[in-house]
């Protein structure tokens, strides 16, 4: 499957253990997002356009209303990457 260089940063970040925290606003609908790494630090790359379309595509999920983490066909999606430290 096709994945963008900013969907598979995100995809990878949150397959190492980060999250995605999610703010509603009028009619429910998502209007903010804040992506954290396992360290806690902010993720850049991670816009509302590339979390509509990874949400869109089951890459991430949310079970009763806790942050967004990756899914199984998230982590079957995300591809093998060095970790730059």
């Amino acid at each position: 499957m096709n994945i963008s260089k900013h969907e598979q940063r995100v995809l990878h970040e949150l397959a190492l253990g980060g999250a995605i925290h999610h703010e509603r606003g009028e009619g429910g609908k998502i209007r903010a997002i804040t992506c954290y790494t396992r360290d806690g630090y902010v993720l850049s790359d991670c816009t509302l356009d590339v979390f509509m379309r990874l949400r869109k595509r089951r890459f991430i999920r949310s079970q009763n209303g806790q942050p967004y983490r990756v899914s199984r066909q998230g982590i079957k999606a995300v591809r093998a990457q060095l970790n730059q430290r």
